[in-house]
């Protein structure tokens, strides 16, 4: 049998070479880099926030707009890796720092619609709409 040489063992290293890139790419599909990155509401993982619950994920706020009654206490909780806030437009709260898998609530004393921000990222925006209770 001839050695392969010159020509012909470039090419087959060039296939050998496609073949794990090929491979490697099939491997890393969305599904898996979620699971590696942590999933947004409403998608493949473990769900979303509970009921008056607010997740700070992926330089989100999840969800950006959550409907309560008044008196209901919200809890943020931090599943991103870095510091967020909780910081109210108008100055009613103001949660400081909030580390990675840290928490801060709040309650909702009266009927309205509470804009709140992340100090640090500003263009994380979110909302609270409190309503008064039906009877």
């Amino acid at each position: 049998m001839k050695r392969l040489t010159g020509f012909k063992s470039r090419f087959l290293a060039g296939i050998v070479i496609l073949f794990a890139i090929l491979s490697i790419s099939n491997s890393c599909t969305k599904d898996t880099m979620s699971d590696v990155y942590g999933t947004v509401s409403g998608t493949k993982g473990s769900g979303g926030p509970g009921i008056n619950e607010v997740w700070i994920q992926g330089m989100a706020f999840i969800p950006a707009s959550i409907s309560v009654t008044v008196g209901t206490t919200i809890t943020w909780t931090n599943k991103d890796a870095v510091v967020h806030t909780v910081t109210s437009n108008n100055g009613l709260f103001e949660s400081g720092a909030i580390s990675s898998s840290g928490t801060f609530s709040y309650t909702f004393p009266t009927a309205g619609t509470y804009m709140y921000y992340c100090t640090i990222h500003p263009l994380m925006k979110a909302e609270v709409v409190a309503t008064a209770p039906a009877y």
